[in-house]
C-alpha cells in the first residue's frame, strides 16, 4: 500500500490536465457576456432566459452556468420555477465590463491570443523563440516586445494591461517611499528609438520581461543617461525566487514570455546585475506577496 500522500498525485495530475478547461469555462463566459447579463438583470435568471438574452442554445448555457457554479464564479438557487443564477461576489468585482475592477480585457487577450500561441509550447522549447507567427500567420512586433495581428489586438492588450495594474498598482508603489521624487516618468513608447526626457525617477513597468539581457541593458543604460543625478528607476516585474523553485505562477509567466516575446523573467539578483550593468547603484528589493513586485535603482 501506498502512503496518504501517494494517494494525492493522480489527483493533482487531474486538476492540472484540467487546468486549462477551468480556464476557458471562464473565458467564454466573459466572452459571451453571462456575467454582465446577470448584473444587468438585478435579479437571479433560468438557464433560458440567459440562453434566450445571449443568443445561445439552451443546453450549451446550462452546462455552461453549472461549471461555473461549481468555479464559484456563478451561484444556483432551486425554486418552485427551477433553477435560478445569479453572480458570485468575484464575478461582479473581477468578471463584469462595468466593474473599475473589472479583468475582462485580459480574460480576453488569453483566451483569443495567449491560449492559441500556447498549443506551440512544445515548439517554443525546441527552437528557444516565439511562435506567434506559427499561430497566426503574422509577424508585427510593437515597441514592448510582444506581437499583435492588428492594432485592435493590441489595443485590447494594452486595456487588459491596465486592468490588471488596477488591481496590483497600489502595493507596488506602495513598496517604497516614492516622495522625494518629484518628475516622474513611466516609460512606454517606442523607447528604443525614441529620447528619453529628463526625470528623477523612471517607472518600467513589466517591460523588461519582454526583452533579451542585451536589450535590458540597452535601454537601462539610455535610461540612465537621461536620468537626474540622485534620480533612479523602479522596475515592476513578477520576481522568480532566486533558487528558481517559483513562484509557479511567475514561472508560467515565464513560459509565455517564451511563447509570445524575446524575454523572460528574472531574480531580484538578475535584474539588479542588469540595473548595475547600466551604473544603477544602491537597489533595493521589495516583493510585495501579490502579482508584481518592485526593484529601485538609484543613480
Amino acid at each position: 500500500m501506498g502512503s496518504t500522500e501517494d494517494l494525492d498525485y493522480p489527483q493533482i495530475i487531474m486538476q492540472y490536465s484540467n487546468g486549462f478547461l477551468i480556464s476557458k469555462v471562464m473565458f467564454t463566459a466573459c466572452e459571451l457576456g453571462v456575467f454582465d447579463l446577470l448584473l444587468e438583470s438585478g435579479k437571479p435568471l433560468s438557464s433560458d432566459a440567459i440562453a434566450a438574452g445571449l443568443g445561445a442554445s439552451t443546453m450549451g448555457m446550462r452546462r455552461l452556468l453549472d461549471a461555473c457554479v461549481g468555479l464559484k464564479l456563478l451561484a444556483v438557487e432551486m425554486t418552485q420555477e427551477g433553477a435560478l443564477y445569479r453572480n458570485t461576489e468575484i464575478s461582479n468585482v473581477y468578471l463584469t465590463k462595468s466593474s473599475p475592477k473589472s479583468q475582462y480585457h485580459i480574460m480576453m487577450y488569453y483566451s483569443n491570443t495567449v491560449y492559441l500561441c500556447w498549443q506551440y509550447l512544445a515548439d517554443a522549447v525546441r527552437e528557444g523563440r516565439n511562435q506567434y507567427e506559427r499561430a497566426f500567420g503574422v509577424s508585427s512586433k510593437d515597441p514592448f516586445g510582444a506581437m499583435y495581428r492588428s492594432d485592435e489586438e493590441m489595443l485590447k492588450f494594452m486595456a487588459g494591461q491596465n486592468s490588471v495594474w488596477s488591481i496590483c498598482g497600489r502595493d507596488v508603489l506602495a513598496a517604497f517611499d516614492l516622495s522625494p521624487f518629484r518628475q516622474i516618468y513611466d516609460l512606454g513608447g517606442d523607447f528604443f528609438n525614441d529620447s528619453i526626457p529628463e526625470a528623477e525617477l523612471y517607472i518600467l513597468s513589466k517591460i523588461l520581461h519582454d526583452w533579451d539581457d542585451d536589450k535590458c541593458k540597452q535601454l537601462l543604460a539610455k535610461v540612465y543617461k537621461a536620468c537626474k543625478p540622485g534620480g533612479g528607476v523602479l522596475l515592476v516585474e513578477s520576481l522568480l525566487n532566486e533558487d528558481k523553485s517559483g513562484p509557479v505562477e511567475t514561472q508560467l509567466y515565464s513560459m509565455n514570455m517564451l511563447v509570445q516575446t524575446e524575454g523572460k523573467e528574472r531574480t531580484a539578483a538578475e535584474y539588479s546585475k542588469l540595473l548595475e550593468a547600466a551604473g544603477f547603484g544602491v537597489i533595493q528589493v521589495k516583493r510585495t506577496g501579490k502579482l508584481y513586485d518592485a526593484v529601485l535603482g538609484r543613480k
